[in-house]
């Protein structure tokens, strides 16, 4: 069955192949971002293959904006049956080099960004009897490394919303937290910290495709309405 799929930070990485993949298997896709150039190639090239997809510029730190997101979507077609959490960013570096702004930029995406997304959407879900949360979280949900204390409380905290979103819902409404290890994204682009960044690079000597979580969500969401799957971690072999 087709479903109104609407993802965040769907212009590149995860959320781009969640978005190419979806609209593969029959799905509508709506397309959340802030590059609107990119949405636009995005899209593009998803039409190209058959698919069905729309764009909107979408600032995820802006809770009226999100709303208005679900909100135009399902004035749109009537409904929306998924929204896939993905937006998310990751300037990593140590706490005494001091870059609160890079922290507070984390806090508002990765968390706060998680939460319009929540409250965009619930009313929907409830209104229609039916639904499904997507949270793109990370293996930086269950530890924490040197550089990452800000991010991974940031994915520690998407772990546990989603977890207590799941766990307060009507089971008509699914929940799903999907947790990648080293993928191949822009995310690192980020990291302006030169200690951090050199890391980062040997980190980085083995990752996964953002198609393998594309695949991951496909999964979770291609299930039954009976079944729900909770959490999923995926990540390279060779990462321990």
């Amino acid at each position: 069955m087709s479903k109104i799929v609407l993802i965040t930070g769907a212009s590149s990485g995860i959320g781009e192949a969640t978005a190419r993949r979806l609209a593969a298997d029959g799905h509508i896709v709506v397309l959340g971002a802030r590059r609107e150039d990119r949405l636009a190639e995005v899209a593009k090239a998803i039409e190209a293959d058959g698919g069905t997809a729309d764009v909107r510029r979408l600032d995820v730190t802006d809770r009226q904006d999100v709303t208005a997101f679900a909100d135009e979507v399902a004035q749109r077609y009537g409904r929306f049956d998924v929204i896939v959490n993905n937006a998310g960013v990751m300037p990593l570096s140590r706490l005494d080099a001091l870059l609160v702004d890079e922290w507070d930029r984390m806090i508002d995406v990765n968390v706060r960004g998680l939460l319009h997304g929540i409250a965009a959407a619930l009313p929907h879900f409830q209104r229609q009897g039916a639904g499904h949360f997507v949270t793109i979280a990370s293996t930086g949900a269950y530890e924490v490394v040197p550089t990452g204390a800000v991010y991974c409380a940031t994915k520690y905290a998407a772990r546990a919303i989603t977890e207590g979103l799941r766990l307060e819902l009507d089971p008509a409404i699914r929940v799903t937290t999907i947790s990648p290890g080293v993928v191949e994204s822009e995310l690192a682009d980020s990291i302006t910290d030169p200690g951090a960044r050199e890391k980062m690079r040997t980190y980085r000597a083995h990752t996964i495709s953002p198609d393998s979580v594309a695949g991951a969500i496909a999964y979770a969401i291609g299930q039954p309405p009976g079944v729900d799957v909770n959490e999923l971690i995926i990540r390279p072999t060779h990462q321990r």
